[in-house]
């Protein structure tokens, strides 16, 4: 990549496909930063929704709208990166929401850890009117997390909205693969292998969940995370390829989980079974037991009541998550 004169602290990039409909929040959580030495790149990929002239409306100096023929969104952020003027780089995605203190929290990070070349930051769902859902990711792997990552196949990032990475990353292991269909988790895992982790343990990022996300298109997930796990195995020592079995069976109980989100509870228990006969060692894992009695319920119970349930513990950590913000 060509060497670049950084000029903003942190560039945001906002890849963009007819997103009017959540993208003026998305861009004013931007613009509400605590940290306000950024450039905001929109990506317009394509869009047919207006975003050119809602756009041009906008006067904050920091940010621009590049415009592309319909690519993806790893061409977008490609484009984003390549047209970067940041010392480190923050996806977001456009119906997601920042907290006020996302980029400073997480540049003072990147500055005091030089080893460090991604930090994430802990994330909650939100629903189509940018309500609580009462789910919140969280995960504690920072450092040198290679192996941990590697050999599961998978990275800890909460979501596409959450890390804040080294613009210097890029320029050592090249852009996003565009022939990826997950290729944000192809990428975390290909910075684990050269750079640390950082985590900021607080909910700085709202994911919103609806309809259209293309983390509920199971089957294409499947597929995708199918290519990445033969693509990460090419490139390991033959000694631990015995664990390619688990990252499957990982993989599965994933699908199961989503499946059952969406209401497919025949999916649900076709992934669960799968994930079993490839790794029957999950049944130690806590997070398999939990799939195992929540199928256990539906079956016994059936899924109305099974729905009940899980609509009474989604209020009870709706609760909690507001007396703690």
């Amino acid at each position: 990549m060509k060497e670049f004169k950084t000029m903003s602290k942190v560039t945001v990039i906002i890849p963009a496909y007819n997103a009017m409909k959540y993208l003026p929040e998305t861009v004013e959580s931007v613009l509400n930063q605590t940290l306000t030495d950024f450039e905001v790149l929109i990506i317009n990929d394509g869009s047919s929704d207006g975003i050119v002239e809602w756009a041009s409306q906008i006067t904050d100096s920091r940010v621009r709208l590049i415009s592309q023929e319909n690519q993806g969104t790893a061409a977008a952020r490609n484009k984003g990166i390549v047209e970067s003027k940041g010392e480190y780089i923050a996806f977001l995605d456009a119906d997601d929401i920042w907290e006020p203190t996302k980029l400073e929290k997480q540049a003072q990070c990147l500055d005091n850890n030089p080893l460090v070349g991604l930090v994430d930051a802990w994330t909650a769902f939100i629903d189509e009117n940018s309500k609580p859902t009462g789910i919140v990711m969280t995960h504690n792997s920072e450092g040198d997390v290679y192996k941990k990552v590697v050999e599961v196949c998978d990275s800890t990032v909460c979501c596409g909205s959450s890390p804040m990475i080294r613009r210097s990353c890029f320029d050592t292991l090249g852009l996003f693969d565009r022939e990826s269909y997950i290729e944000d988790v192809d990428m975390w895992i290909r910075i684990a292998t050269c750079y640390h982790y950082g985590v900021v343990k607080e909910v700085l990022v709202k994911y919103r969940q609806h309809p259209s996300n293309k983390s509920k298109d199971c089957e294409s997930m499947l597929r995708g995370f199918r290519q990445l796990i033969e693509k990460t195995y090419r490139s390991l020592p033959t000694e631990i390829l015995h664990l390619r079995p688990r990252s499957y069976g990982r993989l599965y109980v994933y699908l199961a989980w989503k499946s059952m989100d969406t209401k497919d509870y025949k999916q649900g228990f076709h992934y669960t079974q799968q994930a079993f006969a490839l790794y029957p060692q999950l049944i130690f894992q806590l997070w398999y037991l939990r799939l195992y009695v929540a199928i256990a319920i539906i079956r016994l119970l059936g899924p109305q009541k099974y729905d009940q349930i899980r609509s009474f513990n989604h209020n009870i950590r709706r609760r909690l998550l507001a007396l703690t913000t």
